[in-house]
């Protein structure tokens, strides 16, 4: 078991790797020193307010300044100075914590901490529970995080090893022997991503971010320190001074169309020794229990928010909201930034209720400054089938040609062209995840709108905005993946005539009877046959050697 624990170490994690294109094909540079595996056994660097506190003591680290690894690297960002930022996700799952034992053990504190990041049972993978020959050997060990030492702080086990991960992790793809650092002042949640804002010379840097769970929150990193041009080269030396002091702040979004970014600063908006819920001691702790602190701050819970893109032309932030349940979000609380309660039958007459299709929401900072405190907003799509009624689920407009279901990434290219990525359960009765391309407009193109929403008995009229109506000229479908994929990840050259989309998990709800059967796997992609499905990343390019997407008008 421990010999197959270890290759799961090694395939969890990040890979940096070069590309050349050598005619019309694109190789991977098998040579380059630039390629690098980012596993969960990667020495990393703790930086930041929360670095060097009691949250962070483990064995490996006594001093709280180093962890290893990071895990369920999501989506990402990337810097002004050149570098790459992986946001570790869905990390809660992995660590082992058997509570009928460990609760008492612990304070209060510390069970609100793990019940609101969800650190209990087995750990998904069992990496804890395989055995080391050398006693010395703690790679096994250091995913139990319970309380098993003598210790008064951890120094002697891994019951703090979870404050460890939960964060963005910056790596340097240009330096191999660098050391990544994960970047506490970002906070700790399950982060999808961390995009730049506009970048002007003299202002702060801005990061948007969305924690990708069912009625969490929108967060804003603004730096301290304000852009020198001459960073630009610094690598992460620049990075320890835009991304290790700053303010954290979640977004609230008004009813009435406006918005505020509330900051999460210890003593501050609620979040106090004294807040009910959680008695916060420190900014570290803040950072730590980042969801905790937004509780208290009053923010807006949200259908899911998972990417996030900025409009280069006018600096607008989109984010996907990608659904929702009615077990999660009843139509009681459905509210104007989060507006939709409907059923959406699937074709065999299985009821999906709630906000299953999800929307994609955008919004413009007062003064158009990326550090402001408050923003306008609208819904700039509703995700919907095209048959949907019009009037309270098919809000947009959506039809055969480029109706969609469940947005999940969000990428501008360089002429301001929005690319929507599906990550769809939803849709799938009619058509698998796929990449669409839109036209952006802007907030306020649209107006007020009152949804009516049902379920059984219960009625609830929600006013809210919408962007104005794109049509089949404005939101086009551009493909549609293999049964049972995400459709995920974007990048283009610099000239727009290739477009890199990843295509992962193909036939991922294959039985697991079935695993053994490949006549019964769901999907073969991409090699057809009876091959084994396997994630890849597929190279567009156009036939006349154009760009890709043309221009946007």
């Amino acid at each position: 078991m421990a010999d197959e624990v270890v290759k799961e170490f090694h395939v969890h994690g990040v890979s940096v790797i070069e590309v050349a294109k050598n005619g019309g094909a694109v190789t991977y540079s098998r040579n380059s020193t630039y390629n690098r595996r980012v596993t969960t056994l990667t020495d990393m660097t703790l930086s930041g307010p929360a670095a060097g506190t009691a949250f962070m003591v483990t064995r490996y680290s006594p001093a709280g300044t180093a962890t290893r690894g990071t895990v369920n690297n999501c989506a990402n960002g990337y810097t002004p100075w050149g570098t790459y930022i992986t946001c570790e996700e869905n990390w809660a799952g992995y660590f082992r914590r058997t509570t009928a034992t460990d609760n008492a053990q612990r304070s209060a504190r510390e069970l609100a901490s793990f019940a609101r990041y969800g650190v209990a049972g087995a750990g998904r993978e069992l990496w804890a529970t395989a055995t080391a020959t050398d006693p010395n050997d703690t790679s096994f060990a250091r995913w139990n995080a319970e309380k098993l030492g003598a210790s008064a702080n951890g120094s002697d086990d891994f019951r703090n090893v979870a404050n460890t991960y939960g964060w963005n992790v910056e790596i340097d793809p240009f330096a191999p022997t660098s050391t990544p650092r994960k970047r506490t002042a970002m906070g700790r949640f399950g982060h999808e991503g961390a995009w730049p804002g506009p970048v002007s010379s003299g202002k702060p840097l801005v990061f948007y971010m969305g924690d990708d769970s069912r009625n969490e929150y929108i967060y804003k990193y603004v730096s301290t320190a304000n852009w020198d041009p001459a960073d630009a080269t610094r690598g992460m030396v620049a990075g320890d001074k835009y991304l290790n002091d700053g303010k954290l702040y979640v977004a609230k979004f008004n009813a009435d169309g406006t918005g505020t970014w509330v900051e999460l600063r210890f003593g501050a908006n609620g979040i106090t020794g004294g807040n009910a819920a959680y008695a916060f001691e420190s900014q570290a702790d803040v950072l730590v229990n980042t969801r905790l602190a937004a509780d208290a701050a009053g923010a807006t819970k949200m259908d899911r928010p998972e990417w996030a893109a900025v409009n280069p032309a006018n600096g607008e932030v989109y984010f996907t909201l990608t659904n929702n349940a009615a077990s999660q979000r009843p139509i009681a609380a459905t509210d104007a930034a989060n507006p939709r309660f409907y059923n959406d039958a699937r074709t065999d007459g299985t009821a999906q209720r709630g906000n299953p299709n999800g929307h994609i929401i955008r919004f413009a900072e007062g003064n158009n400054d990326a550090a402001a405190t408050t923003f306008r907003w609208d819904v700039f799509l509703f995700g919907a089938r095209s048959t949907a009624d019009a009037a309270n689920i098919n809000v947009s407009g959506l039809t055969a040609a480029n109706d969609f279901s469940s947005p999940d990434g969000l990428w501008f290219d360089r002429n301001g062209l929005l690319w929507i990525q599906t990550d769809d359960g939803a849709y799938t009765d009619v058509t698998n995840c796929m990449l669409l391309a839109a036209v952006p407009g802007k907030v306020g193109d649209g107006g007020p709108k009152t949804i009516n929403n049902t379920d059984g008995a219960a009625t609830k009229a929600v006013p809210t905005f919408v962007g104005a109506p794109l049509g089949d000229e404005k939101l086009r479908r551009f493909l549609v993946g293999p049964v049972d994929c995400e459709i995920t990840g974007l990048a283009q050259t610099p000239d727009r005539k290739a477009l890199f989309v990843n295509i992962q998990h193909p036939g991922e709800g294959t039985p697991v009877a079935n695993i053994g059967n490949p006549s019964a796997w769901l999907s073969h992609w991409p090699e057809g046959g009876s091959a084994r499905p396997r994630s890849a990343t597929i190279v567009i390019t156009k036939t006349d050697g154009g760009t890709v997407g043309g221009d946007e008008s």
